[in-house]
């Protein structure tokens, strides 16, 4: 089963206060450990939402809001996407991480993602094909150098 585990945004996160350089060693450790043991699918840390944008839709109409969003408590810091055996395994890895946020109450949470499995007959094949392009094009263009 593969998870979307979010470390929750704090009023920290939120000012852009960066990690130390020891809570950046012991995040690099644990994504060691979670890479080793064939957990870490991706990573990464996001910034504040004041650089962030939303696109709100609303009958066929959209609105473009501009950051900074103020329930923090809604917010995502950063994120990793894994493949686990269980939600419960998945648990226990999130239970040995770091302290993202030292200094302030922090929370991570854990998410399954559906899975083609999940969507039944409305799924056609050539959906699924489609799909497997795309997985296999958008990992083509994570492999290819940054613009």
């Amino acid at each position: 089963m593969r998870f979307m585990v979010m470390v929750k945004a704090t009023k920290n996160s939120e000012a852009g206060k960066l990690p130390t350089r020891e809570l950046l060693a012991d995040m690099g450790r644990f994504n060691d450990e979670l890479i080793k043991a064939g957990i870490m699918l991706a990573g990464e840390g996001l910034r504040p939402s004041s650089e962030g944008t939303r696109v709100r839709f609303a009958g066929g109409k959209r609105t473009v809001v501009d950051g900074p969003f103020t329930e923090t408590n809604e917010l995502v810091a950063g994120f990793w996407l894994w493949q686990c055996k269980s939600k419960q395994e998945a648990v226990e890895w999130v239970k040995r991480c770091p302290d993202p946020m030292p200094g302030e109450e922090s929370e991570i949470e854990i998410r399954p993602l559906y899975e083609v499995a999940d969507f039944g007959a409305e799924f056609t094949p050539e959906l699924r094909e489609q799909e497997e392009r795309q997985r296999a094009r958008a990992a083509e263009l994570a492999k290819a150098p940054q613009r």
